[in-house]
């Protein structure tokens, strides 16, 4: 598959369960089934449901069955399938193109390609060729990525506050008490690191993929610095978040790849990151440049470097160069706390309100 699958989506009659709740059937899901759902949470495949049932008591019964905690922003009603999907994805701030449905019935299944050409649509017979085959499963699994629904779960605790808190935007951002740590990656963080770069569309400059050999490389190259950035709040910890991949030799760093997890979007970590980054090299008196590498889906990155004081300079075929003047202060929010490479010394990060880079 040419795309990660990061979640599969689940109809429910004669899918996840035999028997068709709405005829009044007592539901069965087979041991099969369980140990597909199961297996996929373990191995860090976010799962949902797009069901054509009344809400209460299809809801009701996956609780019964046991299966409800598995399966994040449950779209069950009666609206078309493929508007389910799109729900799903907006929900978990994924592309469409990342998930795979999985029903019975030949029709939905059309439907939801009409649509959603992008969407892989499956069988349940297929889906279980899929799977036991190895084409939907991760080759490797990280341990945050084992722990990938509680971070999502976290992270809808946080919106659900967010939405029933009624003063501004900024408060409720400094109410989270935030914590950055940015540090160089070690043997440990290879994995994730590597898996970012490999899942992260969006808010990836270049779109570069790099695998754990490659990375461990770079790490070691005196030429070059590789930085992992972790979050965590009040809520709980976001994990592994950001990387950055930055060439160290001469008078000017260049950030060859800059990549945020979708999970941080409107939190100005960006902007925390990416002056850390600024301070490690102005501390050794070297000047900033950053790759940009446009793609169909990471634009936002563009904005987020032209809104930090960096310009373009040079253009080589479909890379952009950008250079951050030197007399530009880059303005860490001050919500973020930073835990930062002691060799960062006593260069003073500049912290301001900010308004959102990242949206």
């Amino acid at each position: 598959m040419s795309e990660p699958v990061k979640c599969v989506v689940w109809d429910l009659d004669d899918t996840l369960w035999e028997g068709t709740l709405v005829e009044g059937d007592r539901v069965v899901v087979p041991d099969r089934h369980r140990e597909f759902v199961r297996l996929l949470d373990q191995r860090g495949v976010l799962q949902s449901v797009a069901s054509r049932n009344d809400p209460e008591p299809t809801l009701a019964e996956l609780a019964r069955q046991g299966l409800a905690e598995y399966f994040l922003h449950p779209q069950v009603g009666w609206q078309a399938k493929s508007e389910s999907l799109r729900l799903i994805a907006k929900q978990l701030n994924i592309a469409t193109a990342s998930l795979l449905f999985v029903d019975d019935s030949d029709f939905e299944r059309a439907e939801v390609a009409s649509a959603l050409p992008e969407v892989r649509c499956v069988s349940p017979a297929r889906f279980a060729e899929l799977l036991e085959g190895g084409d939907v499963l991760p080759a490797a699994v990280t341990p945050e990525a084992a722990q990938r629904r509680q971070l999502y779960l976290a992270e809808q605790r946080r919106g659900v506050e967010q939405a029933n808190f009624t003063g501004p935007a900024e408060e409720f951002l400094r109410s989270l008490r935030m914590r950055l740590t940015v540090r160089d990656a070690t043997a440990q963080d290879l994995a994730r690191a590597a898996e970012l770069t490999q899942r992260t569309h969006q808010l990836n400059t270049t779109g570069l993929t790099f695998g754990e050999r490659e990375l461990a490389e770079l790490a070691e190259d005196p030429g070059h610095r590789v930085l992992v950035a972790t979050l965590t709040d009040r809520f709980g910890g976001y994990g592994t978040i950001g990387l950055a991949v930055v060439a160290t030799s001469g008078p000017m760093w260049t950030i060859r790849l800059l990549l945020m997890s979708c999970r941080v979007m409107g939190r100005n970590i960006g902007t925390a990151f990416v002056g850390v980054v600024v301070g490690l090299a102005r501390a050794r008196g070297a000047g900033v440049r950053a790759h940009f590498r446009p793609t169909d889906r990471n634009r936002q990155m563009r904005m987020t470097y032209r809104f930090l004081g960096f310009t373009p300079v040079a253009t080589q075929d479909d890379l952009v160069v950008f250079e951050l003047p030197g007399s530009v202060d880059l303005q860490v929010p001050d919500y973020v706390h930073l835990d930062v490479p002691a060799d960062l010394g006593e260069l003073l990060l500049t912290t301001a309100n900010a308004s959102e880079e990242i949206r």
